[in-house]
């Protein structure tokens, strides 16, 4: 055996390096394996794969949806931030436009004959008494949204579509969180497999059995994969196991940034005004929305011009445009509210509030986090290393007989 090391030493030097190779080349595989391809690629129903994430995106939407709810999120909360005033103010122009247009349009268009009749000063005095009253509009329709948020928002329905919809979100709201975890497990591939590798190349030297060097490397491949995960979550209260030497799972140990990283991301790409405000207008609950937009508005145009239009057209007529106006305000509601994005955002604060949230939730709570996005077929990805361990194996055989 010592002659043979001798005279192969270069070889036998190669082995732990290969092995480092072959795990980390395993972990760099399990990795791209969750994520990649964000469609089925190959020929279905078998032959072929697709990312973990994006195959099982519905079910990760709805456990990320779940968490984010019942832990995460106060919506009452959120929207009592608001100040009715201060969201006026943030979008005053738009607002005053917004109001001259739609009262232009629709008593163009009920009222021709009376609206045309009036002299312009007349027609700017009806203008501005109703965007006086717009401030107050805001304040009512706010405290009307706040009042029956339950019944006009589904904030499960909406983010599980967009997570859903949305395959490369889903994808980067785990990846960008996880991604010192997915670094570990390539580092943990080199280290793992360098120390068996040594332990394989002595047991070589006195063997010479064909089989060992497969065999190591697809253990190589199934062990380093494996223990690398669990090393993710396990323990998940710190342990001390030597003075010095504290174990403690690297995602659990990095909750301060992974809160803070969530918040950004939930906060800047789900939860966004945009979404919010779309949610609200075609959402599954929609029309109670509409219906306190319609309310809200038909109550303006009564107190500002209802008793002088009535006795001209009719109270049914009256009717007619008053849902006229409210359909013109509801069409340029999304427009109007996009001017107010930057202070809805940093008035709602979501990014914060899922942040402190997190940091309060148990381990077991907080590892629902990212455990899904690796249970599923977890078994898959550490079988996968094993077969590319015991494929690099067979071919080190090879080398080393030739």
């Amino acid at each position: 055996m010592v002659a043979d090391l001798a005279a192969h030493w270069p070889l036998y030097l190669a082995i732990p390096f290969v092995a480092a190779l072959i795990g980390y080349v395993t972990k760099r595989v399990a990795i791209e394996m969750m994520f990649r391809p964000l469609e089925f690629a190959g020929i279905r129903p078998f032959l072929g794969w697709q990312g973990v994430v994006p195959k099982h995106g519905g079910r990760m939407a709805a456990i990320a949806t779940d968490l984010l709810t019942s832990n995460l999120l106060d919506l009452k909360e959120i929207f009592a931030r608001i100040d009715p005033d201060r969201l006026t103010a943030t979008m005053e122009q738009p607002l005053l436009r917004a109001v001259d247009e739609i009262a232009r349009d629709v008593l163009a268009e009920y009222q021709p004959r009376l609206w045309e009749a009036l002299p312009p000063m007349a027609q700017e005095l009806v203008v501005k008494q109703l965007q006086a009253a717009a401030p107050r509009i805001v304040r009512e329709l706010m405290a009307d949204l706040r009042e029956n948020l339950d019944d006009v928002l589904d904030v499960n329905h909406m983010t599980v579509q967009h997570l859903t919809r949305d395959k490369a979100l889903l994808v980067r709201l785990i990846r960008e969180t996880t991604r010192p975890e997915m670094a570990f497990i390539a580092r943990c591939g080199i280290y793992f497999g360098f120390g068996l590798g040594v332990v394989q190349a002595f047991v070589w030297a006195l063997t010479k059995n064909p089989w060992v060097l497969p065999i190591f490397g697809g253990c190589i491949g199934l062990l380093t994969d494996w223990l690398a995960i669990k090393m993710i979550f396990l323990p998940r209260e710190p342990v001390r196991v030597l003075p010095g030497l504290i174990l403690h799972g690297k995602f659990q140990r990095r909750r301060h940034e992974v809160s803070r990283q969530y918040g950004e991301l939930v906060a800047h790409e789900v939860l966004t005004t945009p979404n919010l405000v779309d949610a609200l207008l075609r959402g599954p609950r929609a029309d109670q929305m509409v219906s306190i937009v319609r309310r809200t508005v038909a109550k303006a145009v009564d107190e500002q011009a209802g008793r002088l239009i009535s006795v001209t057209i009719g109270a049914a007529r009256l009717r007619e445009m008053k849902a006229a106006a409210a359909n013109h305000a509801v069409a340029r509601l999304r427009e109007t509210v996009r001017h107010a994005e930057g202070y809805l955002t940093d008035a709602m604060d979501v990014a914060n509030m899922v942040e402190q949230r997190m940091l309060a939730l148990t381990p077991v709570q907080y590892e629902g986090l990212l455990r899904p996005a690796f249970r599923q077929e977890e078994w898959k990805l550490i079988s996968v290393g094993g077969v590319i361990g015991f494929v690099v194996g067979e071919l080190q055989v090879l080398l080393m007989l030739h």
